[in-house]
């Protein structure tokens, strides 16, 4: 099925992804100053934070637009809530086992690990379940955005890996891995109504995360309330919303392998954002990160913009 059939060239899905990636590093540094300004922990922010995703995203939903694309293969009510499930699923997990990884091992442990091992098993399970070869272009961007992963996040050293720590990170990248993969399958199904699937992953994602924010303490307690709405509001919004949205609509017409590549723009953007704004120090580590992390993600979205002009695989059956 051609990419044009499922309403969204790719050159546009490219962009779509590279947004989303630019703000999920925003949510890093919006979050650090929530727990600054209240008590709320990791596992209740995740959860307001799908929450009040999803009443953005239903809201949106509600609106009329003429660029919206009904599905090309009508699919039953049960099919679609069984995806918005496996989806919303592997997003819960996704989330909420790199938030226990941070608390374990630490952030840069757990971001190195979470968002390495994402690239790895995608790419395998995009070549063993969706027939999509990486080929030797995307072999070396991989390579390269990882190296420059390791770099950008290690490289000022002090980092403490702890085995259980490592373990939740992995479990965090199958979450992540298993999300992308499902939802390119859709996508080349010609089956996904992306705008509905966002919205419904999120309202089973939230759900999920119900009992374990109720648990830790749903509502925060905090000396600066309206400072608190603004940011919970921005992290909604921003990194959550509009990125997600953008993201599960591009990574429907993309190449799992190359989606996962340009989501690690996600640290680069949190790098750019730590020195622009919090008067972090900018080191040769980030520099040199930073380079090789873009020139991987331009490598890789020039060949798939070039892919994308010769017949693309046929569909999988839904």
């Amino acid at each position: 099925m051609s990419q044009a059939s499922l309403g969204l060239p790719v050159g546009r899905g490219l962009l779509y992804l590279i947004v989303a990636g630019a703000a999920w590093g925003t949510a890093g540094a919006a979050a650090s100053l929530i727990y600054r300004a209240s008590d709320m922990g990791p596992v209740t922010l995740s959860f307001w934070r799908c929450a009040a995703g999803s009443v953005l995203l239903l809201a949106a939903s509600l609106l009329p637009s003429r660029d919206r694309q009904a599905p090309s293969v009508p699919v039953p009510p049960t099919r679609r809530l069984l995806r918005a499930a496996a989806t919303g699923a592997g997003l819960a997990v996704f989330q909420t086992a790199y938030f226990a990884a941070v608390a374990d091992t630490g952030l840069a442990v757990a971001t190195v690990v979470t968002l390495g091992a994402g690239p790895v098993l995608i790419a395998l399970g995009a070549r063993l379940a969706l027939g999509e070869r990486l080929g030797l272009t995307g072999l070396a961007a991989v390579t390269g955005a990882l190296a420059g992963l390791g770099v950008l996040v290690l490289g000022g050293g002090g980092a403490t890996v702890r085995p259980w720590g490592v373990v939740l990170a992995l479990v965090s990248a199958a979450g992540y891995s298993a999300m992308t993969l499902l939802t390119r399958h859709f996508g080349r199904a010609g089956a996904a109504d992306q705008s509905g699937a966002t919205l419904g992953a999120f309202v089973v994602t939230t759900l999920l995360l119900l009992p374990f924010a109720l648990a830790s303490g749903l509502l925060p307690h905090t000396a600066d309330p309206v400072r608190l709405v603004w940011l919970l509001a921005y992290i909604a919004g921003v990194p959550t919303a509009l990125a997600y949205a953008l993201y599960f609509a591009g990574a429907a017409v993309v190449r799992s392998a190359t989606v996962s590549v340009i989501m690690l723009l996600e640290p680069v953007s949190a790098a750019v954002l730590a020195v622009a704004l919090l008067g972090e120090r900018l080191t040769p580590a980030t520099c040199a990160g930073t380079a090789l992390m873009l020139g991987s993600v331009v490598g890789l979205a020039v060949a798939e913009a070039r892919g994308a002009r010769t017949p693309a695989d046929g569909p999988l059956p839904v």
